[in-house]
């Protein structure tokens, strides 16, 4: 059993994390960070949840990049093939889950 209280945890790097779960190949990792990821596309299906903070998701539909404002209890569902980044305004507190060994 885990307790994790989100808005206490910090990383010592951006995009630093807490490994909360392996399910049949699924990680659940708890990510700090205060810095933009890069721009990826997931080996799999990925849910990106907000938790503490807030995060611009920019992502790429056929070429044309949108962008999309994430606040507290938001959550972005990239499915195969999406290519996204994250930006956060801030320290933010995010909750991902995606494929092991997924970017």
């Amino acid at each position: 059993m885990k307790i994790i209280r989100a808005r206490e945890f910090q990383a010592d790097r951006a995009w630093g994390a807490m490994d909360i779960a392996r399910m049949d190949g699924i990680t659940t990792r708890l990510h700090w960070t205060d810095q933009p990821y890069r721009w990826h596309v997931n080996d799999g299906q990925e849910v990106f949840a907000v938790l503490d903070g807030v995060v611009e998701m920019r992502y790429r539909v056929e070429g044309v990049e949108k962008s999309t404002l994430l606040e507290t209890g938001d959550i972005f569902f990239a499915d195969e093939g999406c290519e996204h980044v994250a930006h956060p305004r801030g320290p933010a507190r995010v909750l991902v889950v995606e494929k092991e060994g997924s970017v």
